[in-house]
């Protein structure tokens, strides 16, 4: 599994009751994170990893409800130094590739 047990965690809302949307998902040895961050300036957008997970911070536009902040708490297994991020139409998406130790593992024991 490479979310941890306690999936995820919302933090500083700014009075919305869920955060942002996100969906998890893997494709092959890449384990892709998208979230809805619509009318956020992607400047804006803060993206770190330590021992707890990863967590997003973004600033949304003027006029719009105060900051988001995900945290996404992530197996070992994903390798969180090569996170490939892009935001298009509203949407970041992180592309997370699968250790190479575990993705070897995953083949050996599908045969």
């Amino acid at each position: 599994m490479l979310l941890r047990a306690a999936n995820v965690r919302v933090l500083d809302t700014a009075g919305r009751s869920s955060g942002a949307r996100f969906d998890a998902y893997r494709i092959d040895d890449t384990f892709h994170i998208d979230i809805d961050l619509p009318g956020v300036n992607p400047a804006g957008i803060d993206i770190s990893s330590d021992d707890e997970g990863l967590t997003v911070r973004a600033q949304r536009a003027e006029g719009q409800t105060g900051p988001d902040s995900r945290q996404v708490l992530l197996a070992d297994a994903l390798d969180c130094d090569r996170v490939d991020c892009r935001y298009d139409n509203g949407v970041l998406t992180l592309k997370i590739p699968v250790r190479e130790s575990v993705s070897a593992g995953t083949a050996a024991s599908s045969d």
